[in-house]
C-alpha cells in the first residue's frame, strides 16, 4: 500500500506495473488474505495503524478483483482507466505540434511497438497497453529464469524510455490540474 501510494504520486507507469504485480500476487495466493498476511505483509515490517491499513488494502483489492471477475486474468478497472488516461494523453501529445520531443521518442519506439503488436496478434487495446505488457512480460520471464533475447531487451528499453517520458508528461498534467492551470493546452 505504501509503495503503491508513492509510485502513484511519482511515476504512473511504475504504479500501473506495480499494481499488475500485486494482482498477480493476489492470484498466486488464491485470494486468501490469511496467506497474504502470513507471507507477504511481514516483508514490509509494519506495525500499528499502517499494518492494519495495509491488510485492509489487500483485502479490498481481493474483493474488487472478485467483484470485477478478474480472478484468472485481467486488471482492475481503476488501473485500466489509468492506462486509458495515458493513452488519451499520448494521443493528445502526438496531435500537439509543439511536442517535438515526444513525437521523436515515439517515432523511435514505433517500430518496436509494431513488431510487438504483430507478435501478440493485435490483441491489445492501445499502444500504451502494449508497451506496458511488453515490460511486464519481460519481468515475468526474468522471474521464471527464462532468457530474454537481445531484440526483446532492445524493444523493452525503447518502451521504457517512451513510457518514462509519457509518465513525466502525465505528472506535469496532474500538477497543472492541481494548481488550476488545466486550461493551458500546452504541457511544456
Amino acid at each position: 500500500m505504501i509503495i503503491a501510494k508513492e509510485k502513484r504520486q511519482s511515476n504512473i507507469v511504475e504504479y500501473i506495473l506495480y499494481m499488475w504485480q500485486v494482482e498477480d500476487l493476489i492470484r498466486a495466493y488464491q485470494f486468501d488474505i490469511e496467506a497474504i498476511k502470513a507471507n507477504v505483509i511481514p516483508q514490509y515490517n509494519l506495525s500499528g495503524d499502517i499494518l492494519n491499513e495495509t491488510i485492509e488494502w489487500y483485502d479490498n483489492l481481493i474483493e474488487m478483483m472478485k467483484v470485477e471477475q478478474i480472478q484468472e486474468k485481467g486488471h482492475l478497472q481503476v488501473i485500466t482507466n489509468l492506462v486509458n488516461d495515458l493513452d488519451r494523453l499520448h494521443r493528445q501529445l502526438l496531435a500537439d505540434s509543439k511536442e517535438i520531443a515526444f513525437r521523436h521518442i515515439y517515432n523511435a519506439t514505433l517500430p518496436f511497438i509494431n513488431e510487438f503488436d504483430e507478435k501478440t496478434g493485435k490483441s491489445l487495446d492501445n499502444e500504451i497497453q502494449l508497451c506496458l505488457t511488453g515490460i511486464y512480460s519481460q519481468f515475468l520471464l526474468k522471474l521464471q529464469g527464462k532468457e530474454v533475447s537481445k531484440g526483446t531487451q532492445e524493444a523493452i528499453k525503447a518502451f521504457g524510455s517512451f513510457l518514462a517520458f509519457l509518465s513525466g508528461k502525465f505528472h506535469e498534467e496532474q500538477e497543472q490540474e492541481k494548481t488550476g492551470d488545466a486550461g493551458d493546452a500546452s504541457l511544456n
